[in-house]
């Protein structure tokens, strides 16, 4: 439906109020740390960023959306337990701090979004939330907005990946690793990357929720040590 692949778009915008803005995903440490010069090659953040993709985001973040999607049946009711779970797991596979709490916080404020967004509001979680029964992750609450929506799965996710590598790129060119153009040819050449994931975080369950990316993880550590940041992780 038309209407669907709408809320898609909008779910994914960067204009959404959800401050995903401040994020580097752990790339303002690689900068910081010498590890990516200024500027870099595109090939070496295109690789950078398929990685981060393939063994990070998909199958934790993409996997878990697609778990929270599959809980809201056709006539909208929400299997609790397997969200709980989902958002449980999660949590428990983002091994740096940071990346956890800006995981939660934008989950908030996504949830706080979701009646102009979709018209919507998950009270009900969002009281599981404040009772610190669940963190409330951003993709938890997206796969959720998404089954309301009646946005297809497979859609869905890949508007969470999506939305991961935009901003992502965003914060290479803030951070003076690439320019805007640069930008526009690595987001076209990680499409198959993120086709592919998608296809695939959609059959995982629960149990699949996992993600393997020591490097980042690491840069994201030392990220929460640094004197001067410009992003909050």
């Amino acid at each position: 439906m038309v209407t669907a692949f709408l809320a898609v778009l909008q779910l994914s915008d960067s204009g959404l109020p959800n401050g995903r803005y401040t994020l580097s995903q752990g790339l303002e440490a690689f900068a910081h740390e010498g590890l990516l010069d200024i500027p870099s090659q595109p090939h070496t953040l295109a690789a950078l960023l398929a990685d981060c993709i393939h063994f990070g985001v998909a199958p934790s973040d993409g996997t878990a959306l697609a778990c929270a999607h599959r809980a809201v049946a056709p006539d909208g009711e929400v299997d609790v337990e397997l969200v709980v779970r989902a958002d449980r797991r999660l949590s428990a596979v983002k091994l740096a701090r940071e990346t956890r709490d800006a995981s939660s916080r934008s989950g908030r404020a996504l949830l706080r979004a979701a009646p102009a967004v979709a018209g919507v509001t998950m009270s009900g979680y969002e009281q599981l939330i404040d009772a610190r029964h669940v963190p409330g992750n951003h993709a938890i609450v997206l796969g959720l907005l998404g089954g309301v929506l009646g946005v297809p799965r497979v859609e869905a996710v890949a508007g969470e990946l999506h939305a991961f590598a935009t901003g992502w790129v965003a914060a290479a060119v803030r951070l003076g690793l690439t320019d805007h153009l640069t930008a526009q040819l690595l987001l076209r050449r990680i499409r198959p990357v993120l086709a592919a994931a998608a296809e695939l975080a959609v059959t995982g369950d629960v149990d699949l929720i996992s993600a393997c990316t020591p490097l980042p993880d690491v840069m994201a550590m030392r990220h929460e040590q640094a004197g001067l940041r410009l992003f909050a992780n």
